[in-house]
């Protein structure tokens, strides 16, 4: 059994301690919380031995092999240092730091530390998703003339919501780091890399309302993301990102090629995992949904279909851990969702295309891209 920490207890109690429990290679044996209070309530009420304020304290733990890291973006960094720097291994969750040069040296850590490392990108353990992997690689489609994919959502909808920690970029909140940064790995993944990109960010929902003061406070990240990409091969994907419309197609990818087309949707506005049907038609047939093969479907199909997800992300993690193998997705795969990140950013302040280094060579370089929130970069 691999000993987890668990460092993060808001995501971190809905998926990754139970689906760490479910896993038949690994147990949690300590929590982190900054108040001591809680994290002793939170061990308490899932028979966890340890808990700490200190996560210098849990790595320290010999019975601590890997950390799980699901706090906000701004704490990333920090953390997932202090844990690299122990020679623990572990788990990130996305969006992977403020900046691609800190996602960079945290890459750089888990190597020299030889750890293995990886990023909660599920979409590439979804069973759908995975069938459309495959159908793209067979050549269903052809070849590539059109991406599409919406991504939306209502989750910051209702103006009401309080202010919190994604409302300030300084922190890394808005669509482009939650949604985006998943989607610029599955573009990645199922697509290849970027040559260039175009993007235009908005923030519909100015102001709310602080629940500490009850003041109105401003908000200054995005909740709308329309993003052209052109690919490597010159392939156009156009990208729109929201969490703020009430849209019947939560999440959709339709890819047009010279052969035929093939689409990834959900309506399941509730769980953004479960509910993921394909289609395809090849030039003259009707569009017809795809059956999922058994094969790919999960083993252990839990009600809330993230925690399925991240049982074959932990899969991955744990065969990586037992080869002394990296795997992927890596804090490589974070640094190139990172990347597009910050160049989105740096395209909206300039309004203006912005060129895409290759992963490789922006590895290699000794400076890259400069904080999100800053109006100069160096690419």
């Amino acid at each position: 059994m691999i000993g987890i920490a668990i460092a993060g207890t808001g995501f971190g109690q809905k998926v990754h301690i139970p689906g760490f429990q479910a896993h038949p290679r690994t147990e949690v044996v300590a929590v982190y919380h900054r108040d001591i209070n809680k994290a002793k309530a939170i061990a308490e009420s899932h028979n966890i031995p340890h808990a700490s304020d200190s996560l210098t304290d849990i790595v320290a733990l010999p019975e601590v092999q890997a950390v799980s890291i699901s706090t906000p973006p701004f704490l990333h960094y920090e953390m997932a240092k202090t844990v690299l720097q122990a020679g623990k291994h572990l788990l990130l969750e996305k969006p992977t730091t403020l900046n691609v040069d800190e996602a960079k040296e945290l890459y750089q850590l888990a190597k020299a530390k030889g750890v293995i490392a990886t990023v909660d990108f599920e979409f590439r353990f979804v069973p759908a998703w995975q069938l459309f992997a495959e159908l793209l690689s067979e050549n269903y489609v052809g070849k590539l003339r059109l991406i599409k994919i919406d991504w939306l959502g209502s989750s910051r909808a209702d103006t009401s919501r309080p202010w919190n920690w994604y409302s300030e970029k300084d922190k890394g909140g808005g669509a482009l780091g939650s949604l985006g940064s998943h989607a610029f790995d599955y573009i990645h993944w199922l697509f290849g890399p970027v040559r260039r990109l175009n993007a235009h960010l908005t923030t519909a929902i100015p102001t709310r309302v602080d629940p500490v003061s009850g003041e109105s406070k401003s908000v200054d990240t995005d909740d709308n993301c329309i993003l052209t990409l052109e690919l490597a091969d010159g392939t156009p994907c156009q990208l729109s990102i929201s969490t703020v419309v009430h849209a019947p197609r939560t999440h959709w990818v339709e890819v047009y090629g010279d052969r035929g087309t093939l689409i990834v949707g959900s309506e399941n506005q509730k769980d953004y995992i479960h509910g993921f049907r394909v289609w395809g038609s090849q030039i003259g047939k009707p569009l017809t949904e795809i059956e999922i093969p058994n094969r790919l479907i999960f083993s252990n199909n839990h009600a809330d279909g993230r925690i399925s997800a991240f049982i074959r992300v932990v899969d991955q993690w744990v065969e990586g851990i037992e080869r002394n193998q990296e795997i992927t997705p890596s804090l490589r795969e974070g640094i190139y969702s990172q990347l597009l990140m910050d160049l989105s950013h740096e395209s909206h302040q300039k309004a203006s295309w912005v060129d895409v280094p290759s992963l490789e060579g922006f590895i290699k370089q000794n400076s890259g891209v400069r904080s999100q929130n800053s109006a100069i970069f160096s690419v």
